[in-house]
């Protein structure tokens, strides 16, 4: 009898201190998923981040999660002096009054944040108020490593963790998906390239006092973006504080008429449909040519017959015009639909503006204008596409933000031109840099080839002299296409060293000159003086300028 006593009390203990240690165990378990908001990170999210990190090409973060402090308070559990505490944190805090403290305090509310992404000496000073309504917590939060370094690809989240902008909103579910978030996004964007690209282009704008630019440089072969980029910048890590003009992307966006860096796409179209069968072709130039009631100028009028090399060397509008009549708006329409202009840029971004074309009122006379730029507005990113199209072999493919790989192949894309024109048009542009408006643009030993543009704004309804876009699209090394460099400056002013100009020669050839010089050697491509495009098929119909 008194064994099985005592067996019963043992057992009775044994259940008791079962139960105890159940309910600390489950004590434990509470704090711990009660700790932290659901998904928000912190401790207990282990190893897995709440986002996927974004890297440049060759692995340099852009955008990576880490978990950061939070300050809040649960306003109905204040136990201290509301009116005490909402002053310690006015001063803590200064972005809010002690007045506006106090009413956040005497709300009733179960929850609300007064700081995110707090720095620990701030944590450690909340903290020391020692009140237990104040609620410091851990989340994870987004930083971009490289600061505005290509912000406007990269883009940036939310502060609830959601991407806003860019290929953080494009990319969100792959960026956030359980299977997904562990491998990082790799881009096309070289950031060294892009830093290079940012910093010429932003010397450029201050210079010549450019409201905003624009620049691109992409891999002729797979229209991978290597540098994309928007100025005035916009920083990731504070975006709620960017003017709206930073905040838009110039490149992918915004739609301009590029000038006359459309001009060698009426001439490959010509050459294309037969119209065009020599660079010594002779048109009309006059010093100005009636087309309705408008009248048809050049900056350096020909007055006499000029040839096809000619009317490309000096930019001729007039010239340009007449081969763009014979191409036919039909044909140009065809074209341009082809090489993806008729439609929004083709790339992994949400900010992308529509093109603007003469529509319904495609005749013979916005076939002329559009011939040499004008009349239809584009972002430079199409024209980056485009002559990557044009000196690639003739295909077009869209632009990708993305590296490629296995997972990502370059696509088979579709022919625009022949290959045969597109061989012919790289002596061409040569000319344009050798001998031409390019010059500027002339990088020693990279065999720089390209074309200058400078298009009036409209103001008012009417075009004006005193605003103008200036372009220059350039690829290198012309003898074998390997990269394509746009510049653009948005009303950049002349200075007394452009001797009153505020032309595209002046002002964004010399930023793909800069450019060329310093990506060249990162890309592989190492500058020789001793090579070049072979000339002798254009120079022979250039009429030698008098005192040369």
């Amino acid at each position: 009898m008194g064994v099985a006593v005592t067996h019963f009390r043992l057992m009775v203990v044994l259940l008791a201190f079962a139960f105890v240690t159940l309910l600390i165990v489950m004590k434990l378990i509470w704090m711990a998923v009660s700790s932290e908001p659901a998904g928000r990170g912190g401790d207990g999210a282990g190893l897995i981040p709440d986002r996927g990190d974004i890297i440049d090409r060759n692995g340099m973060q852009l955008a990576r999660t880490f978990n950061a402090w939070s300050i809040a308070v649960h306003p109905d559990k204040i136990l201290g002096d509301r009116r005490a505490i909402a002053g310690q944190l006015a001063e803590l805090m200064p972005e809010r009054t002690a007045a506006q403290y106090l009413a956040i305090l005497n709300s009733g509310k179960s929850f609300v944040y007064l700081r995110r992404r707090a720095l620990p000496e701030l944590v450690r000073a909340v903290n020391a108020i020692g009140e237990p309504g104040i609620a410091l917590g851990r989340e994870p939060e987004r930083l971009y490593p490289q600061g505005a370094l290509a912000a406007h690809v990269v883009g940036y989240t939310n502060l609830d963790g959601a991407g806003a902008a860019g290929l953080e909103r494009e990319y969100n579910a792959r960026l956030t998906g359980e299977t997904t978030r562990m491998a990082p996004l790799q881009l096309s964007i070289d950031a060294r390239v892009q830093q290079a690209l940012e910093s010429q282009l932003g010397e450029a704008m201050a210079h010549f006092s450019a409201i905003g630019a624009a620049g691109i440089v992409m891999d002729v072969r797979t229209s991978e973006v290597l540098a994309l980029t928007s100025l005035p910048e916009i920083n990731p890590n504070a975006p709620g504080k960017a003017s709206p003009e930073a905040g838009f992307n110039r490149a992918t966006l915004g739609v301009y008429e590029l000038g006359s860096t459309f001009k060698p796409f009426t001439v490959a179209m010509a050459m294309d449909s037969g119209i065009i069968t020599s660079f010594g072709q002779m048109y009309d130039c006059p010093r100005a040519l009636k087309a309705g009631r408008f009248t048809i100028t050049d900056t350096h009028p020909f007055g006499r017959r000029c040839s096809v090399a000619e009317i490309m060397k000096e930019s001729s509008n007039i010239g340009t015009a007449q081969i763009a009549m014979e191409v036919g708006a039909e044909r140009q329409r065809a074209f341009l639909k082809r090489m993806g202009f008729l439609e929004p840029v083709s790339i992994e971004l949400g900010e992308r503006g529509r093109t603007l074309t003469p529509g319904a009122n495609w005749g013979e006379i916005a076939t002329m204008t559009v011939g040499y730029g004008h009349g239809i507005a584009v972002t430079p990113l199409h024209l980056a596409t485009g002559y990557a199209t044009l000196f690639n072999g003739g295909i077009w493919r869209p632009a990708t933000l993305i590296k490629t790989g296995p997972h990502h192949p370059v696509p088979a894309g579709r022919r625009v031109f022949t290959e045969e024109t597109s061989d012919r048009m790289r002596a061409l542009l040569r000319l344009v840099v050798t001998n031409g408006t390019g010059k500027n643009a002339n990088a020693p030993g990279y065999r720089v080839g390209g074309k200058t543009g400078t298009a009036e704004k409209i103001q008012g309804g009417r075009y004006t002299h005193g605003a103008v876009v200036t372009t220059f699209a350039g690829v290198f090394p012309m003898d074998d296409p390997r990269y394509v460099v746009i510049a653009m400056l948005d009303e950049p002013k002349a200075t007394k060293e452009t001797y009153g100009f505020h032309t595209a020669g002046w002002n964004v050839a010399p930023v793909v000159k800069q450019v060329v010089a310093r990506i060249g050697p990162l890309l592989g491509v190492a500058p020789d003086e001793g090579r070049d495009v072979d000339l002798t098929g254009v120079l022979q119909y250039v009429r030698p300028e008098k005192g040369k």
